[in-house]
């Protein structure tokens, strides 16, 4: 299973991700979270990584151009997008993208089979919350391209195992405080996630 560790804020929780397993680190670029790092604070902690670990930048509502520029300062190989408001210009974007969609309802998981899209709970601050998706909205949905986000530990990740998800994404279920992961938390996180 891929694992997306989100709301890395420094080089050990970073390398404790890798060796834990995750495929993927997310950097948060929304200064109003607890877990918003610089983009020249994240290129350090890039720099040190070693091959084939993605950085992933997470965006809130940011126009193209600041995206492009973030991506090129941090060197993110994916952005990662909210876009409520409209602000993002996906046409204008140098980056590979992954879309965020904010589930309220199961409508806004209805069409968005064959699209790589993250899936995570509405929650006003833009994540971070653990608050998850009622599971009973992904009836009868394939969610082999979806990764999901929201609520994540490695105590319910039994609970999502029939579901297919193409990646896990997770943030405050690994954490000691916002910004600051846990070891062990990571390690039982990314070994349940392959076990379920």
């Amino acid at each position: 299973m891929r694992v997306k560790i989100c709301g890395i804020t420094n080089l050990e929780d970073a390398i404790d991700a890798i060796d834990a397993g995750a495929s993927a680190l997310g950097f948060v670029f929304f200064k109003k979270s607890p877990r918003y790092i610089s983009p020249s604070d994240a290129l350090k902690i890039v720099q040190e990584l070693p091959a084939f670990v993605q950085t992933v930048g997470l965006f809130v509502n940011e126009e193209s151009s600041f995206i492009n520029k973030t991506c090129k300062d941090a060197q993110m190989n994916l952005a990662q997008i909210i876009d409520d408001k409209s602000n993002t210009s996906l046409k204008d974007l140098d980056v590979k993208y992954l879309k965020v969609i904010r589930v309220q309802k199961r409508e806004d998981l209805l069409g968005l089979e064959n699209k790589y899209v993250l899936v995570d709970a509405f929650v006003p601050s833009f994540g971070g919350e653990g608050k998850r998706i009622d599971k009973s909205f992904f009836k009868d949905i394939d969610t082999s391209k979806m990764t999901l986000a929201g609520g994540l530990k490695s105590s319910n990740l039994k609970d999502i195992k029939d579901l297919n998800f193409y990646a896990l994404d997770v943030s405050s279920g690994v954490e000691l405080k916002p910004g600051k992961k846990d070891k062990e938390k990571m390690i039982n996180f990314i070994k349940e996630a392959n076990e379920s």
